[in-house]
C-alpha cells in the first residue's frame, strides 16, 4: 500500500472513529421521581402525555427522561406506601441519573401519614435526596413545590388542606438545607382547577405545563424579555412610592433598566425572573424607559408619574362613558386631557344573554379573558371606559393637577366571590363553602346561576371556568396588577350579592383585606353603594353597606341612591358618582378638609319629650332638602317591627320628628324603600345614605 493510499485509509478510519464516538457519547440522563402526577394517572396514554414524556419531546435527543413516578406512594418512609421500597425507586437507582426531578408529598397528606409522621417530613426527604447523590454524586437535584390539590378533593376540608400547606412550605426550606434546585409546581396549575377532573391529578394539558416549567428551569430558556401588560407606552406611574420593574427573560442574564435619568442593573434568578427598584419620585413626565437585555431592547415612551387609582367590580363600574348622561361634552373635553391615562382591561366576551362558542370557551379556561393595553385619554379611549372613573379622575384632577391613571377591571354581573383570590377563599371558615358546586349553589342569586349556565351551554368539561365562579375574575385579572403599585381602589359591585346580606358582610370585608394582603400595604377602599331600584332586599343592603364603613378601615362611601331608576340596573347618572368618589379620595387620602366628603351620616337618636332629635356628622352649616320640598324618606319602627311613615323636619343641623305621647318607636329608618325619593342634603347637596338607627 503507497502512502497516499494509508493517508486515504487511515483518514476514513479516523473519521468513523470521531463519528462512533459522537454517536456513543452518553446523552443527559433525566430522572423524573414522583407518585401519580408524574407517573401521569388518569391520562389515556401517559407514555405519551405524562409530564417526563412531553419533557423528552421538549428536552430532544440530547436528554434520555425517564419516568420513575409510582401512584399512591409517599415521600415519609413511614407512610402507607413509602416510595423508597417501590420497584421504581431501585430502578431510578440503577439508572444513576445526572439529574432528578421530585415531586413528592401529595400522598403524605393522607390522615395515615402527615398527623402521625409529618415531624420526620424534612428528614426522609434529606435521606432521599442523600440516597440519589450516592449513585452519583455529581447528580443535580431539583426538588418541586407541590401540584395543588384543590376544594373538590374528598379529605380537602378535613385535614388535607392543612397538611398541603405546611408540607408545601417546608419544601423550599428543605432545597435551602440539601443545597438542591426548587421548582415551582404549584403556582403555573393553582389557577387552573379545570386541568385537574379529580381535584388532584392535572390532565394532559396540565402536564404540558409542569414540562414546559422543568425545560425552562433545565435550560434557562425563559423565551427571553418579557414585560408584564401592565408595563407598556403612555402608562402612569405611581407618585411618592417606591417604583419597581420586573419581568422575565433567559437564566442569568443581565437586565438594564434606564429611567428618568437613572440606571439599575441586575441578573435574572434561576427562574428567569428580575426586579430592580427606583426611588419615589414627584409627579411629572412624559419619560422615556430603556429595558435592555444581552439580545434584546424594549422601549417605553411617554410615561408619566402622578396617581394610580384600580377602578373595579361589575355592570356599573364597567357602565361606558358614551352611555353617560354629558357624555358628548366629555368627548370634546377628553381631547384636550393628555395627563389622564386608561388602561381598560376590556373582556373577551360580555357576560349578556347567549352561548358562548369554543373558541371563547377555551379563552376563558386559559384566563384569556381581558385585554387591553395603557392609552392617552382621547374621544376613542374614553368612550369604553368607565364612566364613574372618567369622572373621579376629573375630580381629582381639578384639585391635584397631576397626571392621573386609570386601571380599569370590570365584569357585568360579577360576583364579590369572583374577585378574591384563591388562597383566601380555600381558608376562609365560611368562603371555603362557596367554592363547590357554584353553579348549583344557593350561596350565588339564581340569575347568577342562570346566566352562567347560558353562556355555557356549549361546554363539555364539567369544570368549564366562568367569570362569576369564585376567584376567576382574580385569577385572570387582579393577579396582572398586585405587584403594580397603586394609590387606592375604587369599587361599584353588589347588585349580583344583594340576596344575602349577611353573607355579603364576611364576603366584601375579606375581599378588602385579601387585596391588600396582595398588594402589601393598607391602600384606600373607596366604594359606592347601592342604587335606588326596585327590588326588595335593596334599602337593606344599603344600610349594610353604611354600617361596613365601621369594619373595613380607612374605606368610604359614595351615595347614590338619589341618581337610581326605578326599572333600570344601570341609572345613567355617573358624573356625580364619580365626583363623590373624589370627594372621598381628596378629603381621607389627599387630606383637603376643606372638601366635603359625605352628606348627612346619622350619629344617634334621641328621644325628648316632645320627640325625637336624629344628629348628624357633615351637617355643616345646616341641612336642607334637595328639592326645596318638605323632608321626605323618615320611617319609625316599633317594638312590634311594624313601620309607619312619619313627619320629620329640619332644624338646622338636626331632624326632630314629633311623637305621640304613647308613642315608643325603636329605630328610625331613612330612605328605606327599593326605590327612595328621601331628600336629605347638607350645604354642599351631598344626599344622607339610607340608615337605620336605633332611638336611645
Amino acid at each position: 500500500m503507497n502512502v497516499s493510499a494509508f493517508k486515504f485509509w487511515f483518514l476514513i478510519l479516523l473519521a468513523l472513529l470521531v463519528q462512533i464516538t459522537v454517536v456513543a457519547q452518553p446523552s443527559v440522563k433525566v430522572a423524573c421521581i414522583g407518585n401519580s402526577v408524574t407517573f401521569g394517572l388518569t391520562h389515556k396514554n401517559p407514555q405519551l402525555t405524562s409530564y417526563p414524556s412531553q419533557l423528552q419531546h421538549l428536552l430532544g435527543n440530547h436528554y434520555q427522561v425517564k419516568n420513575f413516578g409510582v401512584s399512591g406512594t409517599t415521600l415519609l418512609k413511614n407512610g402507607h406506601r413509602p416510595y423508597f421500597k417501590t420497584d421504581a425507586f431501585t430502578q431510578m437507582l440503577a439508572f444513576a441519573p445526572d439529574i432528578a426531578v421530585i415531586h413528592l408529598g401529595l400522598n403524605d397528606t393522607d390522615p395515615r401519614d402527615f398527623p402521625n409522621y409529618g415531624d420526620e417530613f424534612m428528614a426522609d426527604y434529606t435521606w432521599l435526596i442523600d440516597t440519589v447523590r450516592k449513585v452519583n454524586p455529581a447528580v443535580k437535584i431539583f426538588i418541586c413545590r407541590l401540584t395543588p390539590i384543590f376544594h373538590d378533593h374528598p379529605r380537602f376540608r378535613s385535614g388535607t388542606r392543612d397538611w398541603f400547606w405546611k408540607i408545601q412550605e417546608a419544601i423550599p426550606n428543605i432545597a435551602k438545607a440539601n443545597n438542591t434546585g426548587l421548582i415551582d409546581f404549584h403556582t403555573p396549575l393553582y389557577s387552573r382547577p379545570e386541568l385537574f377532573p379529580d381535584a388532584l391529578h392535572p390532565n394532559e394539558e396540565g402536564a404540558a405545563i409542569l414540562a414546559k416549567t422543568v425545560y425552562q428551569q433545565l435550560t434557562g430558556d425563559y423565551g427571553g424579555l418579557q414585560l408584564p401588560l401592565v408595563f407598556a407606552s403612555h402608562m402612569v406611574l405611581q407618585r411618592g412610592k417606591t417604583i419597581p420593574f420586573y419581568g422575565t427573560a433567559n437564566s442569568y442574564q443581565k437586565i438594564t433598566v434606564v429611567f428618568n435619568n437613572k440606571q439599575q442593573t441586575t441578573i435574572t434568578d434561576e427562574n428567569g425572573k428580575w426586579k430592580v427598584f427606583f426611588p419615589p419620585m414627584q409627579a411629572g413626565g412624559p419619560f422615556q424607559i430603556k429595558i435592555t437585555a444581552p439580545d434584546t431592547t424594549i422601549t417605553l415612551n411617554d410615561v408619566l408619574i402622578g396617581e394610580v387609582w384600580l377602578c373595579s367590580g361589575q355592570s356599573n363600574m364597567a357602565f361606558p362613558l358614551q352611555a353617560a348622561i354629558n357624555e358628548k361634552d366629555e368627548m370634546l373635553q377628553a381631547q384636550k386631557d393628555t395627563t389622564l391615562r386608561l388602561l381598560n382591561r376590556q373582556p373577551t366576551v360580555e357576560t349578556d344573554d347567549t352561548a358562548w362558542d369554543t373558541i371563547t370557551l377555551d379563552k376563558v379556561n386559559k384566563l384569556q379573558y381581558f385585554s387591553g393595553t395603557w392609552k392617552r385619554c382621547d374621544s376613542t379611549a374614553a368612550k369604553p371606559f368607565s364612566a364613574v372613573a372618567y369622572y373621579f379622575a376629573k375630580g381629582l384632577q381639578q384639585q391635584l393637577h397631576v397626571p392621573v391613571g386609570l386601571i380599569e377591571v370590570a365584569v357585568g354581573g360579577s360576583t364579590t366571590e369572583s374577585w378574591i383570590d384563591r388562597y383566601t377563599m380555600e381558608h376562609d371558615p365560611v368562603l371555603v363553602n362557596e367554592l363547590y358546586n357554584w353553579r348549583t349553589s344557593d350561596f350565588y342569586m339564581p340569575w347568577v346561576r342562570e346566566r352562567a349556565d347560558t353562556n355555557l351551554q356549549n361546554s363539555t368539561n364539567p369544570k368549564q371556568r366562568h367569570p362569576y365562579e369564585p376567584c376567576y375574575n382574580y385569577e385572570a385579572g387582579i393577579t396582572a396588577f398586585t405587584s403594580f403599585p397603586i394609590r387606592g381602589v375604587i369599587w361599584y359591585q353588589g347588585e349580583s350579592n344583594a340576596h344575602n346580606i349577611e353573607l355579603h358582610e364576611t364576603v366584601f370585608p375579606r375581599l378588602v383585606e385579601s387585596w391588600r394582603k396582595q398588594w402589601g400595604y393598607q391602600f384606600p377602599f373607596y366604594y359606592v353603594q347601592l342604587s335606588s331600584l326596585n327590588r326588595p332586599s335593596w334599602m337593606a343592603f344599603r344600610n349594610s353597606q353604611l354600617q361596613l364603613l365601621k369594619v373595613i378601615p380607612n374605606s368610604g362611601m359614595a351615595v347614590s341612591s338619589d341618581m337610581g331608576d326605578s326599572t333600570n340596573v344601570h341609572p345613567k347618572h355617573k358624573k356625580e358618582v364619580g365626583e363623590r368618589l373624589a370627594r372621598l379620595a381628596l378629603h381621607f387620602t389627599y387630606n383637603q378638609q376643606n372638601i366635603i366628603p359625605y352628606g348627612p351620616m346619622p350619629l344617634q337618636a334621641q328621644r325628648l319629650h316632645s320627640g325625637l332629635v336624629i344628629s348628624f356628622q357633615y351637617a355643616g352649616k345646616g341641612l336642607k332638602t334637595e328639592d326645596g320640598k318638605s323632608l321626605r324618606g323618615f320611617r319609625l319602627l316599633n317594638a312590634k317591627g311594624i313601620k309607619t311613615a312619619t313627619v320629620a323636619v329640619i332644624q338646622k343641623d338636626k331632624v326632630f320628628i314629633p311623637l305621640e305621647k304613647d308613642e315608643k318607636p325603636e329605630a328610625v329608618l331613612y330612605g328605606w324603600k327599593p326605590f327612595t325619593d328621601a331628600n336629605l342634603v347638607n350645604e354642599e347637596g351631598l344626599p344622607a345614605s339610607t340608615f337605620k338607627i336605633n332611638v336611645q
